[in-house]
C-alpha cells in the first residue's frame, strides 16, 4: 500500500483538490480510480522527469496527475491537468514543489 497526501499551502488550501473540484462527473471519476490504483502500489502509469511524476490517464482529454514519491510509500498530489495544459500545468507544480521542499527543510530547522 502507498500513502497518497495532497499537498498543502499554508493557508491550507490544495491545489490538487482545487483542479480536481473543476473536473466534471467522469473525469472526476477516472482520477479517483486512478487514485486507487496509486494506493494499491500500480505506478505504472507514472512517467518521470526532473524529479515530477505525470500520471497519465488515456481518456477524454488526456487527464495528468502531478506528484512526487517521498519515501518508499508516500506520494504527495501537486495538481492536475490534461495535455492541452501540460506545460504551465508542470510549471505551476514545479513551483509547488519547490515550495513544498523549501517548507519541510524550514520545520526540520526548528
Amino acid at each position: 500500500m502507498i500513502e497518497i497526501e495532497e499537498y498543502r499551502r499554508d493557508n491550507q488550501s490544495s491545489p490538487f483538490d482545487e483542479w480536481f473540484s473543476s473536473l466534471s462527473v467522469p473525469a472526476a471519476t477516472r482520477v479517483s480510480t486512478a487514485l486507487v490504483r496509486l494506493e494499491m502500489g500500480n505506478t505504472s502509469n507514472i512517467k518521470w522527469f526532473d524529479g515530477l511524476g505525470e500520471y497519465r490517464i488515456d481518456w477524454g482529454p488526456g487527464l495528468r496527475i502531478y506528484l512526487i514519491q517521498e519515501a518508499h510509500r508516500l506520494i504527495i498530489l501537486f495538481g492536475g491537468g490534461d495535455k492541452s495544459s501540460q506545460k504551465r500545468d508542470i510549471n505551476v507544480v514545479k513551483s509547488l514543489i519547490n515550495e513544498h521542499q523549501r517548507d519541510k527543510k524550514l520545520k526540520q530547522q526548528r
